[in-house]
């Protein structure tokens, strides 16, 4: 037991003094280690540094060159703005050089102008006086006064020019008689052969032509309710008869018959056709003729080579062509006075563009006469002045049917123009303008009415269809309104067989599903 224990402890000690020992050695080799990894780290740091500074000497020698070429490249700049700016020195040495060399030779020249012009004074002095002496010679000689001569000489002259430009005249009187005649004769012809165009006679019918006969009853619609709405919205008279593939669209109005062409050439096209339909085309159908006519305005323009005037205007000149005068076409008529007078213009020395605006303006009334009171003159002077026209067009389209007096050459060749134009063989006719104006008539008569929206005059004039707004008339008064149309009828126009007068008054409900 003791010897157990005994070992036991020697066998602790040793163990003890073992670890210890392996204790020291870890401890030196760990020491050892951390010696060589400062000494390596060192070393390490050592080569960082050297290649640092290695690195910021050549960031260093790169940043000094390029330091050194801007200050070269800057210091070329400056001195090339300094040679520049020695050269405008020197430059502006010399012409202040010279600017004191004009400045003195100036000077030089106002001194001999003025000693010059005290010369001048003295002379004139002296040829003042040599003639009040020569005056006073020769008074003293004629034993009369300075304006006694002048009185004696200025009736003498006198006489004598009397007696000459009487012959003058005389002669010149004699000469026109002779020539005026022949060369009046020879402008009026040489202006009908250079603008001389062919005149055709307006119709008042259009006609449309169809793909197919069953095309008619389509336009028809169901009891007729398709015509009728068409000849409503248009005032123009459909007549479908025995003609294949073909419908006739009659009316005075050319505007309101071409309008009802166009809406129905639309519906034929399209294929439905019924009456919401047919006022979608009809609409769509006055659109589109607001446009044609401004088109037509600026290409008339053009043709003429008149490169300027109002807009409005223009539309205005447009609507010339859907309008006639005794059957001749306004627009064309106006074309032919301005071709006419512009030639004559030019043989006379006149303003030749000038004269062909007073032409095609002559008759601007025209396109609005049968929507406005008063005679076509009045309106074209009032609407030339509206949008401020050349005063001599004012005055030829005042003039040219004799209401006043013209001021101008250009508004006397107008008014020759205008009659060459209207004269032509089977260029006007007159029955039908009477024709057209009884029919006029009728539309102003129930126009004239309060309450009525507008009325169409159809049928060849034997019919007069007045649309009435609802909620001004009633049933009873449209009853009313037609007996009073009718018997104003009888007492202002004269025409042939019966005028049927149609009230029509017609009452919608709208309103939309959303």
């Amino acid at each position: 037991m003791g010897l157990t224990a005994a070992i036991a402890i020697v066998a602790c000690v040793l163990g003890y003094f073992v670890r210890q020992f392996i204790v020291e050695r870890q401890v030196q080799s760990a020491q050892n280690n951390a010696k060589e990894i400062i000494a390596a780290a060192k070393k390490d740091a050592a080569t960082a540094k050297k290649e640092a500074i290695l690195e910021a000497k050549e960031k260093s020698h790169q940043y000094r060159e390029s330091v050194e070429k801007d200050l070269q490249s800057r210091r070329q700049e400056v001195q090339k703005q300094e040679n520049r700016l020695l050269t405008r020195e020197a430059s502006l040495d010399h012409k202040d050089s010279a600017l004191e060399d004009r400045e003195d030779a100036i000077s030089s020249r106002e001194d001999k102008l003025e000693q010059q012009k005290e010369q001048i004074q003295k002379d004139q002095e002296q040829v003042t006086k040599l003639i009040d002496q020569q005056r006073q010679k020769l008074e003293q000689v004629a034993n009369l006064t300075r304006d006694q001569a002048q009185q004696i000489l200025f009736s003498k002259l006198k006489d004598e020019l009397a007696e000459e430009r009487s012959k003058m005249i005389r002669e010149s009187e004699e000469d026109a008689e002779r020539t005026a005649d022949k060369k009046a004769k020879s402008l009026i012809v040489s202006a009908i052969q250079r603008s001389g165009a062919d005149m055709v006679s307006e119709a008042t019918v259009s006609v449309v032509n169809l793909p197919n006969d069953d095309m008619k009853g389509r336009i028809i619609g169901r009891e007729g309710r398709n015509i009728r709405t068409l000849e409503t919205l248009t005032g123009i008279d459909l007549i479908i008869d025995d003609t294949p593939e073909a419908v006739v669209l009659s009316g005075f109005d050319p505007v309101r018959r071409e309008i009802a062409k166009m809406a129905l050439e639309k519906l034929i096209q399209d294929g439905r056709i019924h009456p919401a339909r047919i006022e979608e085309a009809v609409e769509k159908a006055r659109q589109d003729m607001d446009s044609q006519l401004r088109e037509v305005g600026e290409e008339t323009l053009f043709d003429l080579g008149i490169h300027t005037m109002h807009p409005d205007l223009i539309k205005i000149v447009g609507r010339m062509k859907y309008r006639t005068s005794y059957g001749q076409n306004v627009l064309q008529h106006s074309i032919e006075v301005a071709k006419l007078t512009a030639v004559m213009a030019e043989e006379l020395g006149e303003d030749a563009t000038l004269a062909k605006r007073a032409g095609l303006l002559h008759d601007i009334g025209k396109a609005v006469d049968h929507e406005v009171e008063g005679s076509h003159v009045e309106l074209g002077v009032e609407l030339t002045r509206k949008y401020k026209e050349n005063p001599v067009v004012i005055n030829t389209i005042a003039s040219h049917h004799g209401d006043v007096a013209p001021t101008s050459v250009i508004a006397v060749l107008v008014q020759v123009a205008d009659a060459i134009s209207g004269a032509r063989p089977g260029a006007r006719s007159e029955s039908l303008e009477e024709y057209i104006q009884r029919l006029k008539k009728l539309e102003a008569i129930a126009d004239a009415h309060k309450g009525v929206d507008h009325s169409y005059a159809i049928q060849a004039g034997r019919e007069l269809r007045v649309i009435v707004k609802p909620k001004k008339i009633s049933d009873n008064q449209a009853a009313a309104l037609s007996h009073d149309i009718k018997r104003e009828i009888e007492q202002q126009l004269e025409y042939p067989g019966h005028i049927k007068v149609t009230v029509i008054r017609e009452v919608r409900a709208i309103d939309y599903a959303k």
